[in-house]
């Protein structure tokens, strides 16, 4: 990777020259971490993040969104910038904290862009909400598979990072989303490391990784009924060097939600929003104004 390519994964760079505002709006007991641009749209684009993740992970995309929709990105609860958990986090809980969160920024009905926790998270909430949701982008999602080796990774992983916050922990986690980890960038381990500083996220970590206990897990997976429930049209991304599962995962789900369509991105691990920004985009923009 070049220099000039490092550059544009800045994330700085991406939107020095886009509106926008980051402020904190609280939604219940949570304190919200919440990044919002084109406000003068009159359709809204949620961005969810991954477990352990933050608004950033999207930031490489909310440009070329913000052109036509009103983009909201936000940390989840217990994560990023956001009050953190003091006790276990279960889908119920991020579904209600979405739905307070439309409420308080005063969207009515928004598309869904989730990755991975954010994917499930946005299949949850479609079949319990189906009057707000009109189009969902689930971009490399969690929730149908539960493989003990992945649940395991993610956990170790995530957990060392969290509780010993150094650039070589935190760079770890995040080489093992990626296919490439040249696009693990300086600046992207040094958000995170400034994330998982804060006093008190080690804590909240351990009740973000919940979702890798078989137990837990189980009780909160994505079901066939779920799938069925999505309204509207719906992409499902998959990557060809996605470590959570293999693309068939998506293929299935796919064919399970009325009204979806799938597609690889290859080039990509878990983040194809990140490591193949302007692909992704196209794909999203592409569908959601089809």
């Amino acid at each position: 990777m070049t220099a000039a390519d490092t550059e544009k994964l800045s994330i700085w760079n991406t939107l020095k020259l886009v509106p926008h505002t980051v402020r904190w709006v609280q939604v219940g007991d949570w304190d919200t971490r919440v990044l919002e641009a084109g406000q003068g749209s009159q359709e809204a684009l949620v961005l969810m993040h991954g477990t352990g993740g933050h608004l950033e992970a999207y930031t490489h995309n909310i440009a070329r969104f913000a052109e036509r929709y009103h983009v909201v990105a936000y940390d989840f609860p217990g994560h990023g910038g956001t009050t953190h958990a003091k006790a276990d986090l279960e889908l119920d809980t991020y579904v209600e904290h979405l739905a307070g969160l439309l409420d308080e920024l005063g969207v009515e009905k928004a598309h869904l862009n989730g990755e991975s926790l954010g994917g499930w998270v946005a299949i949850k909430f479609a079949a319990a909400h189906p009057q707000r949701v009109a189009k969902s982008v689930l971009n490399t999602p969690g929730g149908t598979m539960a493989t003990p080796e992945v649940m395991e990774r993610i956990r170790s992983l995530s957990q060392a990072a969290a509780d010993d916050p150094t650039p070589e922990q935190v760079r770890a986690r995040l080489e093992w989303l990626m296919a490439d980890n040249a696009t693990v960038t300086d600046e992207l381990v040094d958000v995170r490391r400034t994330l998982y500083a804060r006093p008190g996220y080690a804590e909240s970590a351990r009740h973000i990784l919940c979702l890798q206990d078989p137990d837990i897990r189980r009780r909160n997976m994505v079901t066939d009924d779920d799938l069925a429930a999505v309204p509207g049209p719906t992409l499902v991304v998959w990557t060809s060097d996605d470590p959570s599962g293999p693309a068939k995962t998506g293929m299935d789900m796919a064919e399970k939600i009325p009204n979806a369509r799938f597609e690889v991105i290859t080039g990509a691990g878990h983040w194809p929003q990140w490591e193949q920004s302007e692909h992704f985009t196209d794909l999203v923009l592409d569908f959601l104004e089809d």
